[in-house]
């Protein structure tokens, strides 16, 4: 009569299986290249391999218990997120700097303009910008250097 543990939740550094078989103790486990290997070991092995998983799973529990059931706020949560959320604040900060940004664009000369907007929001090369208006890669280079520093001034 083959006995096999139920499936017990398992922690990443406890990964093997204990089996009984025809009243022999085995432990089953995979080895560095990640191939099974089972071993037969004796009934006392086999009561302290148990032992420990019965232990680690009830420290698992609790402390899965103890995530649950610790408060949980609003505060608490955004700590926890990947991406924090914006403030309000920073909201209309940043909608501010937009709206900056996009005035001081706007009183650009129209080439520095067009320029500028192909190469930082159309993602184009000076190079693509030089061909696709016909001049030279160096004309682009300087009108966008140009453009920039007006809006340097522009921001201050």
């Amino acid at each position: 009569m083959d006995e096999k543990h139920p499936n017990r939740k398992k922690d990443k550094h406890n990964p093997y299986t204990l089996t009984i078989a025809n009243g022999r103790y085995y432990l089953s486990f995979k080895d560095g290249r990640g191939m099974l290997q089972t071993i037969e070991i004796d009934k006392v092995l086999y009561g302290l391999f148990n032992r420990f998983e019965l232990e680690d799973i009830s420290y698992l529990n609790k402390v899965s218990r103890h995530i649950e059931h610790s408060e949980l706020t609003e505060a608490t949560l955004n700590n926890r997120a990947f991406y924090k959320p914006e403030t309000v604040e920073d909201t209309v900060s940043r909608s501010m700097e937009y709206e900056l940004l996009h005035r001081a664009i706007a009183k650009l000369p129209e080439v520095q303009r067009r320029r500028l907007l192909l190469y930082f929001f159309g993602e184009l090369t000076y190079e693509q910008i030089a061909e696709l208006e016909g001049c030279k890669y160096q004309a682009v280079q300087n009108t966008i250097y140009a453009a920039l520093k007006t809006l340097k001034k522009f921001l201050k």
